[in-house]
């Protein structure tokens, strides 16, 4: 998906919204919990119910991996329930290494399970993060600013010329490819940060989750957007598991239409 096709999708839906399928077994509905094929059932229902609120939709990796063969199953079938041109589908993966094994990472959510876009860590460099920008209308989201409590022991060192090191590392990764094809990571409760974020990612789209669950307010993220509008809202916790009972579509539907409702207010 090019950025123009992400920009009309925002536009059309008024929205932008990621939906979070980091579906855990455990949580499943009592309905679902303990059937063969529960965790793919919960997508595919969690998907039908939001696809009409929702431009993308982010699949944390680990999720499925934890199930072993049978998750990566479920991960392709569940990308495969996605419409063509409705929603970026995000593998979140955050892989982060170098040469031939980025090449082969690339190769594995692009071509094989068919991704628009994969996260990305940056801090082994600049050939951590090419082989992945050889995708054409492919997405590389790049950590920028996360929103763990982690963030200080590493992205918010200061460097000796005043910047953060996430500053550098965002600025380092901006000149490796355009707005066209890199996105970055910025937690929702890094308010103080978010207009220097602006300022070294002016054009870039950026991934923000930390919106619901984590305390992060959607209001606070005006100052992040451009003309093109330039994000991409994660919320995962508060849409699919805003039920535990057999009405957990509808009610993940409700939770997903009041944050596009939000948005769309928000969409100039």
């Amino acid at each position: 998906m090019t950025k123009a096709e992400l920009v009309e999708l925002i536009k059309r839906k008024k929205s932008f919204l990621c939906v979070g399928l980091d579906t855990d077994p455990d949580k499943l509905p009592a309905s679902l919990k303990n059937t063969p094929d529960g965790v793919f059932e919960f997508n595919k229902a969690i998907i039908e119910s939001t696809l009409p609120f929702a431009v993308s939709y982010k699949l944390n990796i680990a999720f499925y991996e934890a199930m072993g063969i049978e998750g990566w199953d479920i991960l392709q079938r569940t990308v495969d329930l996605i419409p063509p041109g409705e929603a970026l589908i995000i593998a979140d993966a955050k892989r982060g290494d170098i040469g031939n094994t980025a090449a082969r990472y690339g190769k594995a959510f692009f071509e094989t399970l068919n991704c628009d876009a994969i996260t990305v860590n940056p801090y082994m460099g600049e050939d951590s993060i090419t082989p992945f920008l050889d995708y054409k209308g492919k997405w590389s989201i790049v950590l920028g600013l996360t929103s763990n409590k982690g963030a200080k022991d590493i992205e918010l060192l200061k460097l000796q010329d005043g910047r953060y090191v996430f500053e550098a590392a965002m600025e380092a990764t901006a000149k490796l490819g355009s707005s066209e094809q890199i996105m970055f990571v910025v937690g929702a409760t890094q308010t103080e940060y978010l207009g220097r974020i602006r300022k070294v990612a002016p054009d870039h789209f950026l991934l923000i989750p930390g919106v619901g669950a984590q305390g992060g307010k959607l209001k606070d993220l005006q100052v992040l957007m451009t003309s093109e509008v330039g994000v991409l809202v994660n919320s995962s916790r508060q849409i699919i598991y805003a039920s535990s009972g057999k009405d957990f579509a509808e009610a993940s539907a409700i939770e997903a239409e009041k944050l596009q409702v939000q948005m769309g207010d928000m969409i100039t």
